[in-house]
């Protein structure tokens, strides 16, 4: 386990318009409001043709961390709007700038698709995002060698 302790900072309440993608335009919100590490929510509409990582596309085997050996990502598009619920951190990436690792859940019509949201969701009319800034602690995202993503480090 790897933790660290923060304290609670700002409260930003964002309105994202039809278009805007999701983690591009809270990243550079963050960024541009001097937010380095947060909790973010977000609620609205994720539009046609958005992408969601929806797992890798195989599995390694468990006793394999050869790094050479790629993860790669199965990606899902969206074939319609759907209602979108998601939950992500920010924290500075490699590049010191502020990263979000947000997961979604959108459904439509009983069926439902939950993902990151990396690959591009784009937003349906609107979408309400809360960031809570985080302040006290240096956790980053640093790349993994074994899997090449760039994970948490809490502190």
């Amino acid at each position: 386990m790897n933790w660290s302790e923060g304290s609670l900072g700002r409260i930003f309440v964002v309105r994202l318009e039809e278009g805007e993608e999701f983690n591009t335009s809270i990243e550079m919100f963050a960024e541009g409001r001097g937010v380095e590490r947060g909790l973010v929510f977000l609620l609205g509409g994720a539009g046609t043709g958005s992408r969601v990582v929806v797992g890798p596309a195989a599995s390694r085997p468990s006793d394999t961390t050869d790094p050479l050996t790629p993860i790669r990502p199965l990606v899902h598009a969206l074939a319609a709007p759907h209602e979108t619920l998601a939950i992500g951190t920010l924290f500075p990436g490699p590049q010191g700038r502020p990263t979000l690792h947000m997961h979604a859940a959108a459904g439509r019509e009983g069926d439902a698709t939950v993902g990151c949201t990396r690959a591009g969701t784009i937003t349906w009319l609107v979408a309400e995002v809360v960031i809570l800034e985080i302040l006290g602690t240096a956790g980053e995202r640093c790349v993994d060698p074994a899997t090449g993503f760039e994970l948490l480090q809490a502190g």
